[in-house]
């Protein structure tokens, strides 16, 4: 297995080509198995090596079409568990049902818990994930959950390209602790949009709390579906006065008309990473950068492997 000894990388269909990435940072191959689905749709898993005592670790983010990605990582970690593996972890770059983290209203389920719980049934011994949409999920598992950001790679990629004049914006107060980590960061003033959400997926700005006027804007945040919510504070922090609307996400889902959306946003450059792949159209945005998190992803499986510190790679 080249230079990391028992590790073993296995890859669903969800994002392949991430699988194959790290697999090229941890100078190993990629592991054999089948990945495919009888014509009734049921997906079809079998591991063509031998994986006894291995430390096996199967990369999976749930994106869409969540449902499908989340029962593939489901079947895999039963094959895992039953072929004897010494231990397994699930990397979940992009944790599905993230947003379902809490009773807000009557008669809703907590489906981050219930995902949570079915990853533990199925044999996950350990989770890898990043830039969780809210943190308290890592309390939802009884077993070890590694916690990675994606924010050295942004942070990286923004101190070696400035922007002047530079204010970080949450895109609403839930966000305002990740914005003021990034404004240290990049030595940058801060501002905040205060949002009010009447159903999913539907958004409205109601105001700009702090200068931005003259001000390069930068919008960050952990990710984005619909890009509704997103084009409005952009829109908002324009009306504000602002020069410059940048913005950049972990996690860039993109359902539905997001790709219209940010087009039409007036946003400058949006910059995400590859914790899940860009559908075709918003692969098509021309002000779209993609970052990788395969180096950091790498870094923390060799760490878990050795049974080393992984806090060196938090932010």
């Amino acid at each position: 297995m080249g230079t990391t000894g028992g590790i073993k990388v296995f890859s669903g269909t969800a994002h392949r080509g991430l699988a194959e990435e790290i697999c090229r940072e941890l100078s190993c191959d990629l592991g054999r198995a089948t990945t495919s689905r009888f014509s009734d749709g049921e997906f079809n898993f079998q591991i063509e090596e031998n994986v006894r005592g291995a430390d096996c670790f199967i990369v999976q983010p749930t994106c869409p079409p969540t449902d499908a990605y989340l029962m593939e990582l489901l079947v895999m970690l039963d094959a895992f568990r039953r072929s004897s593996a010494a231990r397994t972890t699930a990397v979940l770059p992009y944790y599905g049902y993230g947003r379902a983290d809490k009773k807000d209203r009557p008669r809703v389920p907590i489906s981050a818990k219930l995902v949570a719980n079915l990853l533990t049934t199925a044999g996950a011994d350990r989770i890898l994930t990043m830039d969780l949409h809210a943190p308290q999920i890592q309390g939802f598992f009884d077993i070890p959950v590694d916690h990675l950001y994606a924010a050295p790679v942004f942070m990286k990629y923004y101190q070696e390209a400035p922007l002047p004049k530079l204010t970080v914006v949450a895109p609403d107060t839930g966000g305002a602790e990740r914005a003021r980590a990034y404004a240290k960061r990049l030595d940058a003033e801060l501002a905040l949009c205060d949002k009010r959400r009447d159903k999913p997926n539907v958004a409205e700005v109601m105001n700009v709390v702090g200068d931005v006027a003259g001000r390069n804007c930068l919008i960050v945040d952990d990710m984005c579906d619909t890009g509704g919510s997103l084009s409005k504070v952009a829109q908002a922090l324009r009306s504000a006065g602002a020069a410059r609307v940048d913005a950049c996400f972990t996690h860039p889902v993109l359902s539905g008309r997001a790709a219209q959306h940010l087009g039409n946003s007036g946003i400058e450059q949006i910059v995400v990473t590859n914790t899940v792949p860009l559908n075709s159209k918003a692969a098509e945005l021309k002000n779209i950068k993609v970052l990788s998190i395969a180096p950091i992803l790498a870094k923390a499986i060799k760490s878990i492997h050795e049974e080393t510190s992984v806090s060196s790679l938090f932010v």
